[in-house]
C-alpha cells in the first residue's frame, strides 16, 4: 500500500483542514468523486499536469485506511 502520509497532508488554512493532495487545493475527496464517476488516472493527470499515479494511489490509501480505521473502531 502507498505510503499516503507524505503525500496527503491536512492544512487548516486550505479547504478546511480537508485532506488535500500535497499543497494544492485538491482534496483526496476530489480525486476519489472523479474516480468514482468514472475518470481514470490519465484522464485525472491531463486535468491536472502536477498530479502523478502516485498521488492518486496515495488518495485510494487514505480512503482505504480510514475505511479500515471504521471497521475496527
Amino acid at each position: 500500500m502507498t505510503d499516503y502520509k507524505n503525500i496527503i497532508r491536512r492544512n487548516p488554512n486550505k479547504r478546511f483542514g480537508k485532506p488535500c493532495v500535497r499543497d494544492a487545493r485538491i482534496s483526496a475527496y476530489d480525486v476519489l468523486g472523479w474516480l468514482a464517476a468514472g475518470m481514470d488516472f490519465k484522464e485525472i493527470i491531463f486535468d491536472f499536469p502536477g498530479f502523478t499515479v502516485e498521488d492518486i494511489k496515495a488518495c485510494l490509501a487514505y480512503a482505504a485506511d480510514k475505511e479500515h480505521k471504521l471497521q475496527h473502531a
